[in-house]
């Protein structure tokens, strides 16, 4: 490539790039299915809890234990199978708005704060016992 002179004798030159030593692959594991990839990579990620859902749960009494927890986190991660964002997870006389992408519950309702409440920004619900 040829240098150009602009008006006034100034001189561009082609940048040049700089040399990078080409990245390895990661190792090829014939077999791995798209599910097990998926899983190792979700693995570890356990669901965490907004400032304002932890808000929300305190003030309306919702407690979860392990078992619930778990619920949750599986609803999640389905969730994330089937390419959702933002979801809606029932469980039981409760409701969560979940960012599927950050693993984080945004908010919590209660049975009495979920009627006739409309839920916008979400893109999928999973209805759970």
């Amino acid at each position: 490539m040829t240098d150009k002179i602009l008006p006034g004798g100034r001189v561009i030159q082609p940048l040049s790039t700089p040399k990078t030593e080409p990245q390895p692959k990661a190792p090829e594991k014939k077999g791995d299915s798209f599910q097990k990839v998926l899983e190792q990579k979700l693995k570890g990620k356990e669901i965490r809890f907004s400032r304002h859902a932890a808000e929300r749960m305190m003030n309306r009494s919702i407690e979860l234990n392990n078992q619930d927890l778990k619920r949750l986190d599986d609803a999640v991660q389905k969730a994330a199978e089937k390419g959702a964002k933002e979801s809606l997870v029932v469980m039981g006389d409760n409701a969560y708005v979940v960012s599927v992408k950050n693993n984080t519950v945004i908010t919590a309702l209660d049975g009495s704060s979920m009627r006739e409440n409309v839920f916008t920004n979400i893109d999928s619900a999973i209805i759970m016992d």
